[in-house]
């Protein structure tokens, strides 16, 4: 097969006819990488108490919806769900969007979709989705084309579009990452919360220190391998988080983020150990668990945007 521009290497590769994400019987990213949502249950629990400010914002709602873009298998909705209070749970509306089938044995509350739905009032999240918005590749002045091994050649001029977001988010010289079509999906998915907060956890940088050849890898199975685009692997990129940021937006890092909404890696005092053994062996291992979510140089250096919708912040704490 002849090159093509990564942009849509990387749609087929994904989501194509036996793309990576959509293969059935597949065990979903689960299967070949950890993230947040599958290192701890204290995440699912950080995101219902997010849930629970954007209510109080809201003013508590008859209905209450819950967004979980790029789904996955339906973890991290399905964890929000079982962590909130009865009374708050019984009013939410839970939606899994993902392009995948739904999986077997899925609370049945969860309304599977391939779309957001449109105007919704709650939490729209979306916990490692943008880095699989396919995006092009730009070397030069010129896109990168790639075959289904693998092998890069260079394309034609990038058009004036793509030349004007690199202009403006990757200024540097050299191989780039332009990331408009994330910008573009990221402002679709804001678009579908009529009031509430969106909230985009990601792999990211910003334009004080954009990577200086990019970040284009694949992940198959636990392990980074070569970004080859034919079905075998995950081909994700980190996102320019600062390019999709709207009016209003806040930049944190998942340790602020998550400290903020309680989760803690402080070890339980050493006193529990003989007046409750069972609740000090827990304590130790959410402190563990908490200590990874929150790790500098790992996962606590994820970028959270922020994006609030007619409420008052974009964060507990914050003024609008």
């Amino acid at each position: 097969m002849a090159p093509v521009r990564w942009r849509s290497a990387m749609e087929a590769a994904l989501y194509g006819p036996g793309g990576f994400y959509v293969r059935p019987g597949g065990p979903g990213p689960a299967g070949h990488f950890r993230t947040s949502v599958h290192a701890s249950g204290l995440y699912a629990g950080a995101v219902a108490r997010l849930l629970l400010w954007v209510d109080a914002e809201l003013g508590h709602p008859a209905g209450l919806d819950l967004v979980d873009m790029g789904a996955g298998r339906g973890e991290l909705v399905a964890g929000v769900l079982a962590a909130l209070p009865p009374e708050v749970a019984a009013r939410v509306r839970p939606y899994a969007v993902e392009r995948a089938e739904r999986p077997e044995g899925l609370d049945p509350r969860i309304r599977w979709a391939a779309e957001p739905p449109v105007r919704t009032t709650g939490l729209l999240f979306a916990n490692e989705w943008l880095d699989n918005v396919p995006l092009e590749v730009a070397e030069d002045g010129r896109y990168v084309l790639v075959a289904p091994d693998g092998t890069e050649s260079p394309g034609g001029p990038l058009d004036d579009a793509d030349r004007a977001w690199l202009e403006r988010w990757w200024p540097e010289p050299g191989r780039a990452e332009i990331g408009r079509a994330r910008d573009e999906a990221w402002a679709a998915a804001v678009a579908s919360v009529e009031r509430g907060l969106a909230v985009a956890v990601d792999y990211a940088h910003t334009r004080e220190a954009r990577p200086p050849y990019g970040t284009l890898t694949g992940f198959r199975a636990g392990r980074e391998v070569p970004p080859v685009p034919d079905g075998s692997c995950d081909v994700t990129a980190h996102v320019a988080l600062d390019s999709c940021a709207g009016p209003g937006a806040a930049l944190l890092t998942q340790r602020e983020a998550l400290t903020a909404l309680g989760v803690s890696g402080a070890r339980p005092p050493l006193a529990l150990a003989s007046a409750d053994p069972a609740a000090y062996v827990r304590g130790l291992a959410a402190a563990g668990e908490a200590a990874e979510l929150t790790a500098r140089g790992g996962l606590g250096d994820f970028l959270w945007l922020c994006q609030p919708v007619g409420i008052r912040a974009a964060w507990p704490g914050a003024t609008g």
